[in-house]
């Protein structure tokens, strides 16, 4: 059994003896695995947010929540090929990138037969060329769109010019591999689009910010067709 399936194997083998404990030892046994091994996979599913635990002293060993586990994803080869190509996407644009990784380790662990191996394949023979928008940033973008906070930002435009402004944020748009904030620009006192990568500082402010609808502040720019990915359609709430 190579690492993904075993990974998601454990997870159900911990999930199956749940609110028991399971040793190293028994673990490494179950799977014919050495204890190091076994030990490694756990920190993996630990650093990927699965609800894993150890308890030490008699009686000791490792368990898992089942309660926020989820049962295995039947998930097509093609469908796995999407995702493949979609999480590449997505870490190359640096936006979501740590966030990705740790999606995709999820999402390794609860594939497997066909679907499993359709990924590994495509997997290995994807490479990319990263950009780079630092970890604060996107922390302060991300606070400031879910709080309807404004936001006071530090960007250098196309020409090389810094300028620090207070925006108030509408939403995201990706376009040709780019990510750009929609807020409405105090300083210019218009909507603006400011590309993630070119912001050199950003903080999230305590002040509510005036509500933006994010398709009036692209009306007139050359992304006034944008459209919303059909494949967030059933995540996003409608009244």
């Amino acid at each position: 059994m190579n690492r993904t399936p075993r990974l998601y194997a454990l997870v159900e083998e911990l999930r199956a003896a749940a609110p028991r404990s399971l040793t190293v030892a028994a673990l490494a046994a179950r799977f014919e695995v050495s204890t190091r091994t076994v030990q490694r996979d756990l920190q993996a599913l630990m650093e990927a947010g699965v609800p894993v635990r150890s308890t030490t002293g008699r009686g000791g060993g490792w368990s898992i929540d089942p309660a926020m586990t989820l049962p295995p994803i039947r998930f097509t080869a093609e469908e796995a090929a999407a995702l493949v190509a979609a999480l590449a996407v997505a870490d190359a644009s640096a936006l979501y990138a740590d966030a990705v990784r740790t999606a995709s380790q999820k999402i390794a662990a609860s594939m497997t037969g066909p679907a499993s191996t359709a990924a590994e394949e495509l997997a290995a023979r994807i490479v990319v060329m990263p950009t780079r928008t630092a970890e604060s940033v996107r922390t302060a973008v991300e606070q400031a769109l879910t709080d309807g906070t404004v936001l006071r930002l530090s960007y250098v435009d196309a020409a090389g010019q810094e300028s620090d402004r207070d925006v108030e944020p509408a939403g995201l748009l990706t376009a040709d591999g780019k990510w750009y904030l929609i807020a409405w620009c105090r300083t210019r006192q218009a909507g603006r689009g400011f590309r993630l990568d070119r912001i050199t500082a950003a903080a999230s402010t305590v002040e509510q910010a005036r509500p933006h609808e994010l398709a009036g502040l692209l009306l007139g720019s050359a992304a006034a067709g944008a459209v919303q990915p059909t494949a967030l359609a059933s995540l996003v709430t409608r009244p």
